[in-house]
């Protein structure tokens, strides 16, 4: 049993937001159909994430398959049809299946929908408790809704960028882009929070509703304590926050600390992350350095933020005495947070992440197993789904015709000989 068995979810979405947030909500159990373009001769169809490599999939021969790593780590659970949407006979045959879906959910451009008559307005006249859920770069209002959204442009548009990276005046300074694309995650994640409530919505009223997700929206949210600091204080002081590098905005030390090379004279770090004074007061001990939690300089958080520019120097100093090993087995005895910095190869082998499960094998059509990231989601009663790989392109069409729309293999093979599906 899952949390969202019996609720269907017609997924129109394509690349990363859309997906990311049909990917969870198949984890916790829903029924999602993923509808993708059939191929033909001048495009190979699909999601376009499915040629985003290499790295792709290796088939059991050995060689690559058409199935990239990018589009194997949104799509797990789901059932793929083809559905040719601009053509009249494959936008009736999507209304068929909205008819009996709990969830739509897209990604067009603002207006694309509407001209394929597959909006909110057309489609809850047809299903008045369908939850109808847009994700587009700007939004369905606003003086950007027609533009095109993409995560690079958002994180620099909506200020990520602006604090992220190296200070300006520093080796190495300027704007940065998060290592993935955070707007589009997030903006999946809030969506599917949204569809969740408005689900709950739906079954006490039975009225469904239109959501708008913007990436931008979202990346303006996510500013958390920065965007707060600005519009608190900031605005009215001219004050902007900047870049800080791998510092803290409002805490100290909070922050990554070079520490002595390691046998090959290689730069090893790792990261302080002091919360408060009692963790600040045992970090002074753990470090032979006492007096330092008592100097009214350094006492408080708010006299460390203040002083940063001689507090930081003083650390820095302290923290090369000791290698990387010594100082985390004493923070992490004296309960101060601290942490590595790992690469891929060192997280994935982290028996921490394995006891976790964080890693899970699959059975795939072309491989006899694919190791892909699990879901974080540890429920109790009701755990995430681990049944279906990512869907080969169109792979579940009949069925999932069958199964919705009660389709027989007579007309599944008219609907294939026009190229609808």
């Amino acid at each position: 049993m899952n949390s969202l068995d019996g609720i269907r979810i017609l997924d129109c979405s394509r690349v990363l937001a859309g997906p990311w947030c049909t990917q969870t909500l198949a984890d916790l159990g829903a029924d999602v159909v993923k509808v993708e373009r059939p191929s033909g001769p001048h495009h190979p169809g699909g999601d376009d994430t499915r040629g985003w490599g290499p790295p792709f999939l290796q088939g059991r021969d050995g060689a690559d398959t058409a199935e990239a790593a990018y589009y194997l780590g949104a799509n797990r659970n789901k059932r793929s049809i083809t559905c040719d949407l601009s053509v009249s006979a494959g936008q009736q045959l999507i209304r068929a299946m909205a008819a009996k879906a709990d969830v739509f959910v897209e990604n067009y451009k603002v207006g694309d929908m509407a001209r394929y008559g597959l909006d909110y307005e057309t489609l809850r006249q047809i299903n008045p408790r369908l939850v109808y859920c847009s994700i587009t770069g700007f939004g369905q209002t606003g003086p950007y809704r027609e533009r095109a959204g993409y995560d690079y442009a958002i994180q620099g548009m909506g200020g990520l960028m602006s604090i992220t990276g190296e200070r300006d005046d520093l080796p190495g300074g300027g704007p940065q882009k998060v290592g993935v694309a955070v707007a589009d995650l997030f903006t999946g994640m809030y969506a599917t929070v949204a569809i969740l409530a408005a689900l709950r919505h739906a079954e006490r009223t039975g009225e469904g509703q239109h959501i708008d997700m913007a990436l931008l929206d979202t990346q303006v949210a996510m500013l958390a304590n920065l965007g707060a600091n600005y519009l608190v204080r900031g605005r009215a002081e001219g004050k902007v926050p900047g870049r800080a590098g791998n510092a803290h905005a409002n805490i100290v030390p909070y922050q990554v600390f070079e520490v002595l090379p390691d046998a090959h004279g290689h730069a090893q770090h790792i990261i302080l992350a002091v919360g408060n004074d009692g963790q600040f007061a045992k970090f002074c001990e753990v470090a032979g350095c006492p007096s330092m939690a008592k100097d009214p300089r350094f006492a408080r958080n708010a006299d460390r933020v203040r002083n940063r520019q001689v507090l930081v120097p003083m650390l820095e100093d302290i923290m090369r005495q000791r290698t990387k090993a010594d100082w985390l087995a004493a923070l992490e005895a004296a309960k101060v947070p601290c942490g590595p910095i790992n690469n891929l190869a060192e997280v994935f082998a982290d028996p921490h992440v394995l006891a976790r499960g964080m890693v899970h094998a699959w059975s795939h059509p072309l491989a006899d197993e694919v190791n892909l990231v699990s879901s974080p989601m540890k429920l109790s009663a009701t755990p995430v789904r681990t049944d279906l790989p990512p869907p080969l392109l169109g792979q579940h069409t009949g069925e999932v015709l069958s199964d919705w729309l009660g389709m027989n293999e007579t007309e599944l093979g008219d609907l294939q000989r026009r190229g609808i599906v």
